[in-house]
């Protein structure tokens, strides 16, 4: 039997992000994310500014982040979201009940496999830099 979709539970509220207008279209690939205190930011990893940000409506302190594929997944002392890596939408929300507070260790295959892969690819730019500019 397969187990129902996860839902937010009805206590915990659904945060919207606060957007600075206009936002052009952006690859996720063009942002870097920060998180302090229970907030979380989006910015234009070329200029710095912040493009959306989002506070978490339960948890505080440390904010632990991973970005897994179009996903940003946080960590807010010991309550779990998703938001759209995108806009800050938040897309679901987990309590994470039993499990305690603290820093959390996050990783997935999605997360690990683009950082890996932007990781080889920076790597492989620099070799055919190097390469380039020795002969």
């Amino acid at each position: 039997m397969q187990s129902p979709p996860f839902q937010t539970p009805p206590h915990l509220p659904l945060a919207r992000p606060r957007l600075r207008l206009p936002i052009p279209a952006m690859d996720i690939s063009d942002l870097v994310f920060t998180g302090f205190n229970k907030r979380v930011a989006a910015l234009n990893r070329n200029t710095g500014a912040i493009l959306w940000q989002w506070t978490a409506p339960s948890g505080s302190t440390y904010t632990s982040l991973l970005l897994d594929g179009d996903r940003l997944i946080v960590s807010v002392h010991g309550y779990m979201y998703a938001l759209d890596a995108a806009s800050g939408r938040q897309l679901w929300a987990n309590e994470m009940a039993g499990f305690g507070y603290g820093v959390a260790s996050l990783t997935s295959v999605r997360g690990s496999a683009t950082s890996s892969t932007l990781i080889a690819n920076a790597a492989s730019q620099d070799t055919a830099v190097v390469t380039a500019t020795s002969t």
